[in-house]
């Protein structure tokens, strides 16, 4: 099975692929879509769906994992987010695959033990989780994150706990 994390943002969103197999984890591809700030607002969505599409085309994920969103002091800002975030979840969506989301102290929590780790803490981590990945960036480090976090849920949600 695939899972392709999925870290939204307009101005670089990364993604990241991993597979399991007989329960291990094995690290696939990651990336980051970056869009020019002196784009308009659709033409930078474009970009953001054609690249994921792009990339569910290459990789064949079963199931996508996002996370959610989270509100900060501009509202120009956390709008711009949430049109990022609904180009994001709509891709998968189009190919028919699976998305849950995640909260940020979530995804925190299930690579480090702790809801308020830094981010060199969870690159780290995904680093000794996905032996030989060295993620492009930070926001691509944070989408294999929460393809991990995924995996983690999930097999708990299997087990009924």
């Amino acid at each position: 099975m695939r899972i392709l994390g999925l870290d939204p943002s307009l101005s670089s969103t990364g993604w990241g692929v991993i597979e399991i197999e007989n329960n291990r984890l094995r690290y696939v591809a990651d990336g980051y879509i970056k869009t020019d700030p002196k784009m308009e607002l659709p033409a930078r969505l474009a970009v953001i769906h054609k690249t994921l599409a792009d990339v569910i085309d290459a990789y064949k994920p079963d199931e996508a994992a996002i996370e959610q969103v989270f509100l900060n002091d501009n509202p120009m800002s956390t709008i711009k987010l949430g049109m990022a975030r609904g180009v994001v979840i709509l891709a998968p969506a189009l190919y028919n695959i699976p998305v849950c989301e995640y909260e940020p102290t979530k995804v925190k929590k299930a690579l480090v033990g702790v809801g308020r780790a830094e981010k060199s803490q969870v690159e780290t981590m995904v680093k000794v989780l996905l032996p030989g990945c060295k993620p492009k960036n930070n926001d691509s480090s944070d989408a294999l994150a929460i393809a991990i976090t995924h995996y983690n849920y999930r097999q708990s949600r299997a087990l009924g706990r």
